[in-house]
């Protein structure tokens, strides 16, 4: 009776030595799990090295999974979004084997911008949240806004003295996702910061926008046409351009529902 206290009593005192451990290194999954493997090694007669490899290579794969998880977080993305989940039966005009190539993320590495165009309806935010999330699960950082808010952003920036340490800000992540960019019209103040934006990022770090204008129609909404004519130029040299279309999905999707009630 005396030895058995004594062993349940050293495994307790063990448990509690790597618990403290796990804390002080910060090693969550070893710390929830180490019980659960040492019980598996055991039936298994596996040796310590084998235990030890178990345990950290549980470690690795979570920590793993919480950087990404961190990384879509931190990309501001306004709801989830995936590459799989895309309907190319439904928008043939997306190439599913560009979008797959782009999900790898080198463009990004590149520098390269990526620009979707096409009516609303057909894809566009969705493909530019899923490439988003692709990517800071590649380890990226990314920030997703719309047009407006950056631009929001920026002239407050402006107004409190602060626009250079914003703009350095958004220069500093590897992949700016821009939504809505043509949605509404911008002053030429506005215009000008989100220009400098584009500039910083020139060649050196990957955008990606979201526009429901072909380029031919962005002078409604940079209403200066050689300031629309250096944006432009900077969005799609050495670009991945993608004509997402003009057929509507959720209005094909609507109207088949109205007509199922219908009948």
């Amino acid at each position: 009776m005396a030895r058995a206290a004594r062993d349940e009593l050293t495994d307790t005192a063990a448990d509690a030595a790597i618990d403290q451990a796990c804390r002080i290194l910060r090693l969550p999954t070893i710390r929830d799990r180490h019980g659960e493997v040492a019980a598996a090694a055991a039936r298994q007669q596996a040796g310590y090295k084998g235990f030890l490899a178990e345990l950290l290579s549980l470690e690795c794969d979570d920590r793993e999974s919480r950087r990404k998880a961190r990384l879509v977080r931190g990309a501001g993305f306004p709801r989830p979004k995936r590459i799989e989940d895309f309907d190319y039966a439904a928008n043939p005009n997306v190439p599913a084997a560009l979008i797959a190539t782009l999900a790898k993320g080198a463009w990004i590495a590149a520098g390269q911008p990526c620009c979707l165009i096409g009516d609303s309806g057909t894809g566009k935010s969705h493909l530019l949240i899923a490439l988003g999330t692709a990517a800071a699960e590649n380890g990226y950082r990314v920030r997703y806004l719309t047009a407006a808010a950056l631009v929001n952003e920026l002239v407050e920036a402006a107004d409190d003295k602060t626009l250079s340490r914003t703009i350095t800000r958004y220069g500093r992540v590897d992949l700016l996702c821009l939504d809505e960019l043509g949605y509404l019209e911008l002053d030429r103040r506005g215009a000008e910061l989100l220009f400098q934006v584009f500039t910083e990022r020139e060649e050196r770090a990957a955008i990606a926008i979201a526009s429901n204008a072909a380029f031919s129609e962005w002078t409604s909404t940079f209403t200066d046409p050689r300031l629309c004519a250096a944006i432009v130029d900077r969005l799609t040299f050495d670009a991945h351009i993608i004509n997402t279309g003009t057929d509507s999905y959720r209005l094909r999707t609507a109207q088949a529902r109205h007509q199922a009630t219908r009948t």
